[in-house]
Formats: structure tokens, sequence, C-alpha cells
């Protein structure tokens, strides 16, 4: 099989010369003078290939990731030093002292390896499923829950009562993204992330919160928290360049601190025409260091699910829904929230029905929100199944959130989550039972009872 190649940059041997003489499968077709020549040629068909010699500060994950897009792999002859960004951003790394035979077999293996793991991809590698296995480490996902409710982790809680008769919580098999996703219309996907962060917060869990709406963006103004930057797209950058870390993440993130538990929240855009900012394959790479950060992140989702806006573009552009429907293929668990009326509740179901075809294999929970007699009639949750039942999803309904405005308003109002501004209402207990086990709520039912913050920290 012929390889062709492109390359860019000057060596301090002519490794180039050396490639064409070996007269291997290894083809150099074009020598490019700069990077965004090289990125032409290659989405043109040209090559399969692309090698970067010498300067490669210029060098993004957002480029890798749209060559890797038109089955390019990327080849870089770097130092030591720069090996580790490298490679953080999925290219390929080998040493400067590479002699022409090694480098000519270092691109062949690399092609064959991207051409074996795109045939063996199902359809959620359109939306990097791959490559966020590329920046969590050893590839794997977390395996599924049995039941939505999550127990904390073993080193954050309190050892079980046996007075009580609850047994001891079990840790969290590994570390959970949570996406909270809804059809548009306001259905209460941010108020339900928010609280469910908060609730999994109070159990002892560390959670990070993360406002991935490039629609709306709205967790700031609910919390309180001065709207001045941007932490999700602050983020994004360092990770497209390479140099997000762990650490660098919890200082790019907003502390809340709250009766009874912290999150850290990864704040939206301060305006909707800054989409562009979250770079999909830079997202990609913020999600696989929030599992190191954080025991639980819940991530706020946009709502659109469409995915062709790159065909009104002749070349590759950024999508304003990327960010939506990476959060959506990097979630363990994707909690669907639909308003509980005649016009929310068959918005949701189509809603399902196009993301379950996009994410066959995603772990979807349904909760049914804003649920009143007003809307439905007597019995309401009798009534939603059956309507529920009629417009015939396989996906049964999981939860049903009531509806309780005057909760939600004096919440909205003080900047404060459910837990703090109304304990005992109706709503944040539904929500709680969501992501909390029965025995979690009992054993921290006094700290419900707090509503003092005790602090917000940037």
């Amino acid at each position: 099989m012929q390889i062709p190649v492109v390359t860019v940059g000057q060596s301090t041997q002519d490794l180039v010369g050396e490639l064409e003489k070996l007269h291997g499968p290894v083809t150099v077709v074009r020598r490019c003078g700069e990077l965004a020549e090289l990125l032409a040629a290659c989405q043109s068909g040209l090559a399969r290939a692309a090698v970067v010699l010498g300067d490669a500060t210029e060098l993004t994950a957002t480029l890798v990731d749209r060559l890797s897009a038109v089955g390019v792999v990327v080849v870089v002859l770097a130092d030591d030093d720069e090996a580790a960004r490298l490679r953080g951003i999925g290219a390929v790394v080998t040493a400067c002292s590479t002699d022409p035979a090694a480098l000519a077999d270092r691109i062949a293996v690399a092609v064959a390896s991207a051409a074996g793991t795109s045939s063996a991809g199902g359809p959620t590698e359109r939306f990097g499923a791959r490559a966020l296995n590329r920046f969590s480490g050893d590839g794997s996902s977390a395996p599924p829950m049995e039941q939505p409710a999550l127990q904390p982790a073993a080193h954050g809680v309190p050892a079980a009562d046996p007075a009580d008769g609850t047994e001891p919580p079990a840790a969290l098999p590994a570390t959970r993204i949570l996406a909270v996703w809804g059809p548009t219309g306001a259905p209460g996907r941010t108020t339900v992330a928010m609280n469910m962060a908060a609730e999994l917060a109070a159990c002892g869990i560390s959670v990070l919160l993360v406002d991935a709406d490039s629609y709306g963006p709205s967790i700031s103004a609910s919390l309180g928290l001065l709207d001045e930057s941007a932490g999700l797209a602050q983020a994004c950058r360092l990770a497209d360049q390479g140099l997000l870390t762990a650490e660098g993440l919890r200082n790019v993130a907003a502390s809340v601190v709250f009766a009874g538990g912290q999150i850290r929240v990864l704040t939206g855009l301060t305006r909707a025409d800054r989409w562009p900012e979250l770079r999909s394959a830079a997202l990609v790479g913020v999600l696989g260091l929030c599992r190191e950060v954080a025991d639980v992140t819940v991530i706020d989702c946009g709502f659109c699910l469409e995915t062709d806006e790159e065909l009104s573009f002749d070349t590759a552009a950024p999508r304003r829904n990327a960010a939506t429907l990476r959060s959506l293929a990097a979630a363990d668990t994707i909690f669907a929230v639909g308003a509980a009326d005649a016009v929310g509740l068959p918005r949701l179901v189509r809603g399902l029905a196009e993301l379950t075809a996009l994410l066959p294999q995603a772990e979807l929970v349904v909760a049914l929100n804003k649920v009143r007699s007003a809307a439905t009639g007597r019995a309401p949750e009798r009534a939603l199944k059956l309507a529920w039942d009629r417009f015939g999803p396989e996906l049964g309904i999981g939860h049903f959130l009531p509806w309780d405005p005057a909760a939600a308003d004096k919440s909205l109002n003080a900047g404060q989550l459910l837990l703090e501004a109304v304990p005992e209402a109706a709503l944040r207990a539904a929500i709680a039972g969501i992501v909390c086990a029965p025995a979690q709520l009992k054993r921290r039912s006094a700290v419900g009872r707090t509503t003092a913050r005790t602090g917000v920290s940037r």
C-alpha cells in the first residue's frame, strides 16, 4: 500500500530527500512552506499522512482534529520538551534524531492504526468518542450505572450508622460525566443540572459543573457569579494548545461554596456570539481532564442536535452545536429533561428520537419537569404516562419533577441553589432523588436544613 505524505518545515538533515530515496511505501508528494498550505493539500485528498519538521508551536488540537477528519495522520519530529504537549493534542511524536527508515516505519504504523480504528468505530465516533479516549488515558469508558442514584466516593463519606439500618454507601466505580439535555423551549435544563451538582456535592462527592450551552449560557447568572470571564472557553483555549493540565483546570474553574458542600464551575460564554471559542477537539481534551479533577462532572448542554452546519462551507468550519454533541458523546449518562405539558412532551419525544439516532448506545434517563395538574388534569403523573405511551417511545419516564415556581424564583433571585434557598421545597427533593440514594438523603437531612451560604470564591 502506497502512503502519500506531505511535509512542512525543515530538519537538520534532509529527511525528506532520504525518505524519497528509500523507494518504499511512503512517498513524499509535496513539500509545504507553512501549515496553511499543508492543511489545504491534505483536505484536497492528496495525502494520508502529514509530517511536521522543526517548529510545531502553531500546531493545535483543532488543526490535528481537522486533519484526522479527512483521514490524515499527523507525525511530528520533536524534542522531549515538546513531546508531551504534541501527544496531548493528538499528534504522533517521534524524536528529531529518528533515521529515515525508522520514520517511514512509524508513518506506516500510524496510518494503519488510524485506518483500523476508523473502520472499527461506530456512530459515536462522529462526535469524538475515539478522540475522547485519546485524552482519557487508557481509552476505556466507565461501566454503565445500574441505577440513576450515585454513591459517594468512600474517602468523602462518613461510615453508616448500624442503628438506622442503612448500608455503607458503595464507592463510585469510576469518575463519571453526566449530561443534562433537553429540547428547545426552556424545559429547565440549567435548574436541574445545577441542583443535581449541588445534591451530589452535599453527599460528599467532588463535583465539577460545566456550562456548555452555546446558545443561552446561564449558570453564572443563576449562581450569582460575576459574568466577567468564560471559564470553559479559557479551558478550551489552553487545551487547544496542549497546555491544559488538571491543576490548570482547577484554577480556571470557579469555586462555589454553599451550605453543605462545594462545587467547581466552568462558567459559560459571556456572549452567545463567542461560540466559535468552544472548539470541538479542545473540548474533548477538557472533558478528558474533568475526569481527573472531579468524581462527577455535570454538563449543562444546549438544545440543538443538528450536525449539518458544515455543509454550508467549502472547508471544515467551527460548528455551533459541536459543544453539545461532544458533551453528549462523552457522557456516561444523559438526563433528558422535558416540560410536562402539551407542547413540551412532543418536543421531548421528537428530540429523543433524534438523540438515539445519533447516539444509539447512550444511557438515557428521562425526567419530566414542571409537572402540574393545571396542564395535564387530575393525577398528572398517570396522565403523563398515558400520553407518553401513546407517543410510543421505548424509553420510559424515569422521574417526575413538580411545578414549583415559588421555590425556583426564590432560588434564582437570591443567586442560590435550591438546597440553600428553599431546602424543604418539593422540587429540591425530587432533583435530589434523581442522583442520591435514599440512605444518602437520610444521612444528610440535617445538612439540607441549613440555608446560609458560606461564601463564593473564584
